[in-house]
């Protein structure tokens, strides 16, 4: 045997004893194979004698006794052989204890026990009443509980269960039940005792080698918790059993051995080896012990994996979700998690709101009905968090984030989770960071179910919960956001703009207010993402309110002088709406998006276009012509700029003379004053189109379209003439083959002014023109010009009769 004491490596000590254990587990199979009984035992018991070393850890200690298990199991087999060849089980089972040290005798008792059970020649409980009592002569911690880790192995099969070959009297399941929860409460003293053998100073070693001990896989089916696996799996152990006498033993002696290590594993062990029905009936005592575990107990951890069973019960057994209601187990969770936390002072944050995460996700699996449960959740854990400020904490904010999209993801509906009272004051005590996080998962679940939030009340619950995204009050002083991550939060918010809609005008005017005030609050930064999508909202109602009123005057009867175009009962009307769009958009040069400002007021005196609002329309219009004038300085972005004025004006119906002759000059204006020739000459001959709209005789000035393209053709021939003087080289023709096809296109339209001549004369022009060969695209864009005429002409009609006057 390995003597005991400090000395060699533990390898060495091992690879000794495995010598020593293998050269007597020899022995031990020649004396077998030989029917010599007298050596068997001698040499099983020298083999097993090297289970008494303290030399091992538990690690290397379950190695060295899974090797003896494996003997001891042909020896069982052996002495089994002896019986039926005529010796008596009683005699083997002293002779077994003539063994000179006791742990190899009890080793050998347990072995010849069990055969003594099979005889069937004494009752079962009698041998494992004796064998039970037999095992507390070994008091080592790590040796005893192997010991009696062995008993519980060899004796599984042979409890005096109803229904088994060893049942007994009246009582038998009593019997049973007795040993297992006797050899239980042993080995768990042994299990608590390993951290107190020892000085001091080896506490943590003693820790480290427990722990290897529980996480052990092979022996995790002999340990301590094998024992309430076996009481499970017992058929007598009913309910009632369970809850009058299994239960109540357990969790005495879980909650007297005040070791934080044994607490925790036997409390899980309970949950996970007994049936979801018998938790549900004795949640009350379950949870009663919760509170009188060591503060150092990981509940948390416990108290969630109970709540997941039983969740998953509720789940695949809709049948119970009566019971769940009848015994109050959402009550009786509730009120245990807090007196746990109040038990426990110092409990971390973390720990309280992991806590209430798991209850909240016990509750909308098993209560998703019961929308005040989910309601009180959140109140509980408002009461944990009172006081604490804002938490800081990376993995408690991470846990709080998941509490709070439990709801989410359980109802795919923020509008159910706008019904939670206490949800935005849970939000509060996130970080404005995490609050941040918290809104993209909100604003995430409303897009990905495409819910439609359809009340103003609903909207201003909802920008309360978001408002981390739409408000940077709260934010501290110096904090950098990544500009990419700043734009798709932006963006998200954008997007949902769109998902807040109601069909009633009046309702939808109020929900855009709403918008309007969280945002024009919410910093400039933000003004850029969220008001475009707030004008086209406003836009989109303009539409709706008119098609309304449209049909409403028809159904009641046709319009007469003096209606209001939109109802005279209509409490939105459209200049309100057009009042709103200029305030909003009245913000936006000041954040600074002067450009964005100048396509919104357009795009809204568009608007203003189609519901014949001429006022309103041309004060759009000159909101956009003083934006142009005082904030747009960039060469590129006033030709951008003057194309839509242009192409915007061209559309608009509803102006008088008046107003639309200075809009037109201004417009003209501005083109004559772009920095570039080649930019100036191209938005001279655009503005040709002003003049001349074909469907509105009221604007058709062909005397005008005329002077705008010569003035065009001027501009044109002085940026040669200043390319020619810069450079040395005639200029691109390219500006002159732009005019020829407007010229070819008022010609086409009608206008007496555009006559053959003036077009004959630009072609040759464009011929005589010596760059016009050195410059490949302009040559093949003049040939597209002329093969569009020779194919005008092959049309025919009126068209075709046109072009065949251009001799070319």
């Amino acid at each position: 045997m390995i003597a005991d004491g400090a000395g060699e490596d533990e390898e060495k000590w091992l690879a000794a004893g495995a010598a020593a254990f293998k050269q007597n587990a020899f022995y031990m199979q020649r004396a077998i194979d030989s029917n010599n009984l007298k050596d068997a035992l001698k040499y099983s018991a020298q083999m097993l004698s090297e289970l008494r070393t303290s030399k091992l850890s538990p690690h290397k200690y379950y190695d060295l006794y899974m090797r003896a298990f494996d003997e001891l199991r042909k020896l069982e087999i052996f002495f089994m052989e002896e019986t039926r060849r005529g010796c008596s089980v009683i005699e083997l089972y002293e002779l077994v204890q003539h063994a000179g040290n006791i742990l190899p005798r009890l080793y050998l008792l347990c072995t010849a026990g069990s055969v003594y059970i099979k005889t069937k020649e004494a009752p079962a409980k009698e041998i494992l009443k004796d064998l039970v009592e037999m095992c507390r002569g070994i008091q080592h911690p790590l040796r005893g509980l192997f010991l009696r880790s062995y008993l519980a192995q060899i004796s599984r099969d042979k409890l005096p269960d109803i229904g088994s070959e060893y049942e007994g009297d009246a009582d038998t399941v009593t019997d049973a039940v007795e040993f297992v929860l006797l050899n239980f409460t042993e080995m768990n003293k042994l299990w608590v005792r390993m951290q107190h053998q020892g000085p001091a100073r080896d506490k943590e070693k003693r820790e480290k080698e427990r722990s290897e001990l529980r996480d052990l896989r092979a022996f995790l089916t002999y340990q301590v918790g094998k024992n309430l696996h076996v009481l499970s799996q017992l058929e007598g152990v009913d309910l009632d059993m369970y809850r009058d006498t299994v239960l109540p033993r357990v969790l005495e002696q879980i909650v007297n051995c005040r070791d934080e290590i044994a607490q925790y594993y036997l409390m899980d062990c309970i949950i996970q080896v007994f049936p979801d029905e018998y938790h549900l009936q004795t949640l009350d005592v379950l949870l009663g012990a919760c509170p009188q575990l060591q503060p150092s107990v990981d509940i948390m951890t416990v108290l969630s994996r109970l709540m997941e069973r039983l969740s998953s019960y509720a789940a695949l057994n809709t049948e119970v979700l009566p019971y769940f209601l009848q015994v109050e187990a959402f009550s009786k969770l509730n009120n245990a998690i807090g007196k746990v936390i109040e038990a426990q002072e110092d409990m971390p944050i973390l720990s309280a709101v992991t806590l209430y995460s798991s209850l909240l996700k016990f509750t909308l699996h098993v209560h998703p009905d019961r929308l005040d449960y989910a309601d009180q959740v959140l109140g509980s854990c408002i009461k944990q968090l009172s006081g604490k400020g804002k938490i800081h904490d990376t993995r408690a904010t991470k846990e709080l984030v998941t509490l709070l999209s439990a709801p989410l993801e359980k109802y795919n509906d923020v509008v159910i989770a706008l019904k939670l009272t206490n949800y935005p004051l849970v939000l509060d005590y996130l970080d404005s960071e995490n609050k941040r996080v918290m809104a993209t998962v909100i604003i995430r679940s409303i897009m990905k179910n495409k819910t439609i939030i359809a009340t103003a009340e609903k909207v201003e619950a909802l920008l309360e919960l978001i408002k981390g995204l739409i408000n940077d009050l709260d934010e501290p002083q110096g904090l950098e956001v990544d500009e990419d991550d700043f734009e798709e939060e932006q963006n998200s918010v954008a997007r949902l703009i769109h998902m807040l809609y109601s069909d009633d005008p009046e309702e939808m005017f109020k929900i855009i207010s709403v918008l309007k005030n969280h945002f024009l609050t919410g910093g400039p930064k933000r003004l850029k993402f969220t008001i475009p999508p707030l004008v086209v909202s406003a836009l989109k109602l303009i539409r709706n309110v008119l098609s309304l009123a449209c049909d409403d005057m028809l159904i009641r009867r046709l319009p007469e002088e003096g209606d209001n175009p939109f109802g005279k009962e209509a409490s939105v009307s459209a200049t309100k709406i057009f009042q709103f769009l200029n305030q909003i958009i009245e913000a936006l040069p000041s954040a600074p998006s002067p450009d964005l400002a100048f396509r919104l007021y357009l795009q809204c005196a568009e608007a203003a276009n189609k519901c014949d609002e001429e006022p309103i329309a041309y004060e759009f219009f000159t909101q956009a012509y003083i934006l142009y004038e005082e904030e747009i300085s960039d060469s590129k972005a006033q030709v951008t700029a003057l194309q839509l004025i242009i192409g915007t004006l061209q559309r608009m119906h509803v102006f008088g003379v008046e107003n639309r002759d200075t809009l037109t000059h201004k417009a003209t204006g501005y083109s004559a004053k772009l920095l570039k020739k080649p930019d100036q000459c191209r938005a001279v001959y655009a503005c040709s189109h002003l003049f001349w709209l074909q469907d509105q005789e009221t604007i058709q000035d062909g005397e005008r379209v005329l002077r705008c393209l010569k003035r065009a053709l001027k501009i044109a021939n002085s940026a040669q003439q200043m390319t020619s003087a810069a450079r040395g080289s005639t200029g691109s023709v390219t500006l002159f083959i732009e005019i020829l096809n407007k010229y070819l296109y008022f010609y086409e339209k009608g206008i007496p002014q555009v006559t053959v001549e003036s077009v004959e004369s630009m072609i040759q022009l464009i011929k005589n023109e010596e760059s016009l060969t050195s410059d490949p695209s302009a040559e093949s864009f003049f040939a597209s010009t002329l093969r569009f005429m020779e194919f005008q002409k092959q049309k025919g009609g009126v068209v075709g009769d046109r072009y065949e006057q251009i001799k070319v």
